[in-house]
């Protein structure tokens, strides 16, 4: 836990993009405690937004978005995968006067590009299923910052339609077997699959 606090805290503060959730401060107490100091944001994440509100109209979706792609543009030129993009990662809130301010959080399992790569084989893929690239899920495979992208663009997908790729319930083995295989199997084949 504490090497993953510290990890996410480096990574954070290394970003100045504005859509990137703010870290002002982070250590341990004399007593031993992990503490992190973000900024206090205001509104709800994209998983509950759409819960509650169903799903954005396409210029909504698209402005929300951009903004999240200015977060990971400045994350990917630094060599930095987030790795769990998610609409649970995305939060909208209230900027001054401006409403729909995204912020992108939670960069726990961010690792840098060459570091991921390193020695794929010998660990175990992370991140969340229904939103993990193809390539996440082999651990020969190489990985750049085009996972980050088919991430984002399954967060489109649930903003437009309130679904996953697969279907939400699917078993993981369904997805490695839909998506790392090259082919995009339909829903019946899957269901079928388990």
């Amino acid at each position: 836990i504490t090497e993953r606090f510290f990890q996410e805290a480096r990574a954070v503060s290394s970003l100045s993009s504005p859509h990137t959730v703010q870290l002002f401060d982070f250590g341990v107490t004399e007593a031993g405690t992990l503490y992190i100091v973000m900024e206090l944001l205001h509104g709800d994440d994209l998983h509950w937004i759409i819960k509650r509100h169903g799903c954005m109209p396409p210029n909504r979706a698209v402005h929300v978005l951009l903004q999240a792609c200015d977060s990971l543009e400045e994350a990917h030129a630094l060599g930095l995968l987030h790795r769990d993009v998610k609409p649970a990662n995305i939060f909208l809130c209230r900027l001054g006067r401006e409403y729909d301010y995204a912020k992108v959080l939670d960069f726990g399992i961010a690792r840098t590009i060459s570091e991921l790569n390193r020695d794929r084989s010998a660990g175990a893929a992370e991140g969340t299923p229904a939103f993990m690239a193809p390539e996440t899920l082999v651990p020969t495979a190489a990985v750049d910052h085009r996972a980050d992208i088919y991430s984002l663009g399954c967060v489109a997908l649930w903003l437009l339609t309130a679904t996953y790729i697969p279907p939400r319930g699917q078993p993981l083995v369904g997805l490695r077997r839909a998506n790392a295989g090259g082919e995009f199997q339909a829903e019946s084949k899957l269901v079928a699959a388990r």
